[in-house]
């Protein structure tokens, strides 16, 4: 089960840095001019309807990806045995990650289209939030219930 464990860790650890490099690659080839930049800028409707769609993702996104993670974690993946606990809050977690990914690759792209500074601080609030989804050993455990409190707090 161990092994199980580790190579769960392994590969959230993975798709969380994914995550991640493909923001900073979209940076980059808006950056280096591989993908135009300001092709939004002359129409002002698109504009708007840009950085309304991105600010309303990024409020709906950011709060339904952690909380209807918590959610799954109390309601239906701490009942099921480990094996199928562990499956499901891999599932979970990509589901969380996928949540966020959206709002912040939509803003950036708005950010770019429109040069309207909107969409990058919306991104950044995406990646900030997705801090609060770093996969680690420590947190794996005490969600699944499979570490005392007392035993977390001597850790």
């Amino acid at each position: 089960m161990e092994k199980k464990i580790n190579r769960l860790l392994r590969r959230l650890q993975l798709e969380f840095v994914l995550m991640w490099a493909i923001v900073v690659a979209e940076v980059v080839l808006f950056e280096a001019d591989f993908l135009p930049q300001g092709t939004l800028t002359a129409n002002a409707k698109a504009d708007y309807f840009m950085r309304l769609s991105g600010i309303l993702l990024a409020l709906a996104l950011i709060p339904l990806s952690l909380r209807l993670f918590n959610l799954s974690l109390t309601r239906y993946v701490r009942q099921l045995p480990l094996p199928g606990a562990l499956v499901s809050y891999r599932r979970w977690s990509e589901v969380r990650l996928s949540l966020l990914l959206a709002p912040a690759v939509f803003n950036l792209t708005s950010y770019y289209c429109t040069l309207n500074t909107t969409g990058l601080l919306c991104t950044g609030m995406v990646m900030i939030a997705s801090l609060f989804c770093v996969p680690g050993r420590q947190r794996l455990l005490s969600e699944l219930d499979l570490i005392n409190p007392a035993d977390e707090a001597e850790l």
